[in-house]
């Protein structure tokens, strides 16, 4: 004879799901079907599970963070002479007592953390795919663009953002070389210049010169590094409402601290 189960559940039943797969594995004679009610977060909603249960003389496996929801699935259970069994209860008691702080009770916590966790993937395999210039005609896809010429932390940027879940691309501005043109048919508030004082960026420039085997005169020379910010300051002002952010001796953070203040103040006036 073949058994009947509910899975009630306020998230996606994933957590049950498995669980309950799991036990039945001790049991393989038996044929089970399994019926999985998702995101039930009302009571209306677990009454009608409750009496879809009882019409099919079924029984009910749930995981309902929600105490109250928890009580009201059993009353409803005695009410309509189905047996429930609760998952998330008796183990979210227990963690409350030995962790001396109550449970938060959002339903879905799980999946919204999973959520959050593949967009930082996402966002970096984005970043990586549009570092240094790669896929211009892709930068409308961005939601922020840096620009800037060579050391002036536009990687380590688009790093930190994206593992905020952030989708940016990041486009080098070399001496002579014209840029994308796609850069200008994008909203302006996604675009942010940086530079740095002609010294700092021959310094940092000089440091790396050994590792790359450049020629110092044509990259971290001090004339030439002046005629680079030169031209991208000229290219940076072909377009007035981008910002233009000084990186010298500035972290990581404070210089993304600073794009975001940015970002923030122009959601606020538009």
């Amino acid at each position: 004879m073949k058994s009947i189960i509910y899975i009630v559940s306020d998230g996606t039943g994933r957590t049950a799901t498995q669980a309950l797969r799991a036990a039945l594995l001790q049991f393989p004679s038996h044929e089970v079907e399994i019926e999985t009610k998702k995101e039930v977060r009302h009571k209306h909603e677990i009454e009608e599970a409750v009496k879809e249960a009882a019409d099919n003389n079924a029984f009910i496996v749930h995981t309902i963070v929600t105490h109250d929801l928890r009580n009201f699935m059993i009353t409803a259970g005695r009410n309509h002479n189905v047996e429930t069994i609760d998952l998330m209860g008796p183990l979210l008691a227990r963690l409350s007592e030995k962790l001396m702080h109550s449970p938060t009770e959002e339903p879905g916590l799980f999946n919204k953390i999973n959520a959050e966790y593949f967009k930082r993937i996402d966002a970096m395999q984005f970043a990586f795919q549009h570092d240094d210039g790669q896929r211009p005609d892709e930068l409308y896809k961005a939601e922020i663009i840096l620009l800037g010429v060579s050391r002036t932390f536009k990687t380590p940027l688009s790093i930190y953002f994206a593992f905020k879940g952030w989708l940016v691309a990041n486009v080098p501005i070399i001496l002579n070389i014209d840029p994308p043109e796609q850069l200008f048919n994008i909203s302006p508030e996604k675009v942010f210049c940086l530079t740095n004082y002609a010294y700092n960026l021959s310094s940092l420039r000089q440091a790396r010169q050994h590792h790359l085997g450049i020629d110092p005169e044509n990259y971290a020379g001090l004339d030439y590094v002046k005629r680079e910010l030169n031209y991208a300051n000229s290219f940076f002002q072909r377009q007035p409402l981008w910002p233009i952010i000084k990186v010298t001796n500035k972290p990581i953070e404070e210089i993304a601290s600073e794009i975001m203040a940015i970002m923030h103040a122009n959601q606020i006036s538009g």
